[in-house]
């Protein structure tokens, strides 16, 4: 039997490491599980979850050319099916999108000139701190 991208198969965990688990696989082959795929939630430890021995359903997601075999526990489970949301029509009136565009600009101009008025204000303030320290330490001496 070859091992096929998006084939669910039985595997039997064969060892256990920090960053996954390795499955082998009914042909004799070995992949690996990583931590990320063993759970629908965070896995800190992966020892929680699966020792050595337990026997799996997993799915091929990746075979790569030097032979490794990326498998998923997770996406092995039925994923429950996203309920679809409602149809709501778009409103297409005219009106009340020139109001609405008209209140954002008022409030996009009147900001800006709220933050050139701040800004010329805080402009002054530290040109005349700055104005009056000049000279500074090695300044006339009376």
């Amino acid at each position: 039997m070859s091992i096929e991208v998006g084939s669910k198969v039985q595997g039997k965990v064969t060892g256990i490491t920090n960053f996954g688990a390795f499955v082998e696989l009914p042909d004799g082959k070995t992949g690996l599980v990583h931590i990320s795929e063993v759970a629908d939630n965070y896995v800190k430890d992966i020892n929680e979850h699966l020792k050595v021995g337990d026997v799996v359903e997993v799915k091929v997601m990746n075979v790569e050319a030097d032979g490794k075999i990326g498998l998923s526990i997770r996406k092995a489970k039925p994923q429950p099916e996203k309920p679809e949301r409602p149809h709501r029509p778009r409103r297409d009136n005219n009106r009340s999108n020139d109001r609405n565009d008209r209140q954002t600009k008022e409030n996009f101009e009147q900001k800006m000139a709220r933050f050139l008025k701040d800004s010329d204000e805080r402009l002054a303030t530290l040109k005349r701190a700055t104005e009056s320290k000049r000279g500074g330490r090695g300044a006339r001496r009376g």
